[in-house]
């Protein structure tokens, strides 16, 4: 048998991060250099406008660049976190808008700094301001070479879809609602002779199992997803252990799903990988929970100052357009399904559920007030819970606190929704951010999915990157 072809230079998700990671902390040493650069240019043209002469000047000039100075590229790394996800790195239009927000996060903090500093001399300002500018630049520079490079079909990896039923149709629905793709899928193999010559959302199939090394070599494929729910046929799973054995990657079909969507695919889950995913390793690490605490205490603290200092303006915009009350308290589940109250804004028209059911906040609800839709929109209508974070009873990131009658409503309804009660709920979560707020049992569906993706893979690193995309969600004002 012909040795089959072995990919090179296609890089899985994971290696893609650590190249834009390692290309924009480049970018943003080299924009610290730079910054450095045009200080001392200023300086210097600042001495000489003031009558000193040029050579003079040179020898008296003294910049004194401060020790944090040095870990900007790191700052700039945090500014940019939201443009890691690698569908948002492939895209343009995302990568811009990431770059564009970076130093406008990056400016209000350090005039925060600057604001509390004591020694206000001590902030070189006109450097922090050209290392934004200079970083941004190089980075949008370095970003469309990564584009070019991610797009070209020679450095993209080439996909084998073993399974043309659902579960295979279901990732291909998947991967053709991403632009650019990120990779390219050259079709199905199945065993079903009824399958076989047709196409599925424009992949045909190729062949069956006993074709697979050979479709491998011909089409210098580099990734076979197996996407077959239940029992796998003796021959085809040995042919697939043998493509693996010789450097092929192989893959499971939730796994890729995951990849491309970010969610889990709960359609089509067997119970055996529910339960290793959401009993077996749903444990964490202690100094995980240990460290999520002390962000969530540290989170709160700061969260809660902010209210406070906030409370008096938001409570007369209310008062002035609805009347009172001006705050609203729910019951809400939290871990392992216990009741704690929650607490927000009032964003509705009083007695929004008169008969006393449970509704769930719809988009464009005429039920909302126009300052209760700015609240949303801004997320300040969340301030009050901060209490509730350091309380323990939330966190800062999770799945969102749902009321017990809406709860034991889904779970009649969605696979596995009970599921997001093993984890404390959250102010901000993975779901609220790539989702929003949902009106249907189908949206409800859809936000389980990147709920248990969550749980699933939940890192202090990840909980800090959706509070950090969080902000800029309340920058622009995206919230619903």
């Amino acid at each position: 048998m012909a040795d089959i072809y072995r990919p090179s230079l296609r890089l899985r998700p994971s290696e893609q991060r650590t190249v834009l990671l390692i290309g924009d902390f480049i970018a943003s040493a080299a924009a610290t250099a730079g910054a450095i650069l045009f200080w001392y240019q200023y300086s210097l043209y600042r001495l000489i406008d003031s009558g000193v002469k040029p050579n003079v000047a040179e020898r008296i000039i003294r910049v004194e660049v401060p020790i944090w100075f040095y870990l900007l590229p790191l700052a700039w790394l945090l500014l940019m976190v939201d443009s890691y996800e690698i569908h948002t790195a492939s895209n343009f239009r995302k990568t811009l808008r990431a770059i564009a927000v970076a130093p406008i996060v990056g400016l209000l903090g350090y005039s925060l700094f600057f604001t509390v500093n004591t020694d206000p001399n001590s902030l070189p300002r006109i450097a922090i301001g050209a290392f934004l500018v200079i970083a941004s630049f190089l980075t949008l520079g370095w970003r469309a070479v990564y584009i070019r490079l991610y797009t070209s079909s020679g450095l993209m990896r080439r996909v084998l879809i073993v399974g043309a039923g659902k579960a295979g149709r279901t990732l291909v629905e998947a991967y053709r609602k991403l632009n650019p793709p990120p990779f390219l899928l050259i079709g199905f193999v199945d065993d079903d002779p009824v399958k076989r010559s047709k196409s599925f959302h424009g992949f045909a199939v190729l062949g069956d199992s006993r074709r697979l090394f050979d479709l491998v070599e011909d089409y210098r494929i580099s990734d076979v997803v197996v996407a077959i729910n239940g029992e796998i046929k003796g021959e085809t799973f040995q042919t697939v252990l043998d493509i693996q054995e010789r450097g092929i990657e192989v893959t499971r079909m939730p796994i890729l799903y995951e990849e491309l969507t970010q969610r889990v695919p709960i359609e089509h889950l067997e119970t055996d990988w529910v339960i290793r995913s959401f009993v077996d390793q749903v444990r964490v690490h202690g100094l995980y929970e240990l460290l999520k605490r002390s962000m969530d205490i540290v989170g709160g603290f700061v969260g809660t100052l902010i209210f406070l200092i906030l409370l008096p303006l938001i409570a007369l915009a209310i008062a002035l357009e609805t009347g009172f009350p001006i705050f609203y308290s729910q019951p809400r589940l939290g871990k392992g399904a216990q009741t704690f109250s929650t607490l927000k804004f009032r964003t509705m028209k009083q007695n929004a559920e008169a008969d006393g059911q449970p509704m769930v906040a719809a988009e464009n609800d005429p039920r909302v007030t126009r300052v209760g839709a700015f609240l949303r929109k801004t997320r300040l209508d969340e301030l009050p819970q901060f209490w509730t974070v350091l309380r323990g009873e939330m966190s800062l990131v999770g799945p969102r606190a749902e009321r017990p009658e809406l709860v034991a409503e889904y779970q009649k309804k969605i696979p596995y929704y009970r599921a997001r009660l093993l984890v404390k709920p959250g102010l901000t979560g993975w779901a609220q951010i790539n989702y929003g707020y949902v009106a249907t049992v189908k949206e409800t569906f859809v936000k389980l999915e990147y709920d248990l993706y969550y749980i699933k893979h939940r890192t202090l690193t990840l909980d800090f990157s959706i509070v950090l995309r969080t902000i800029g969600t309340v920058l622009r004002r995206t919230g619903r």
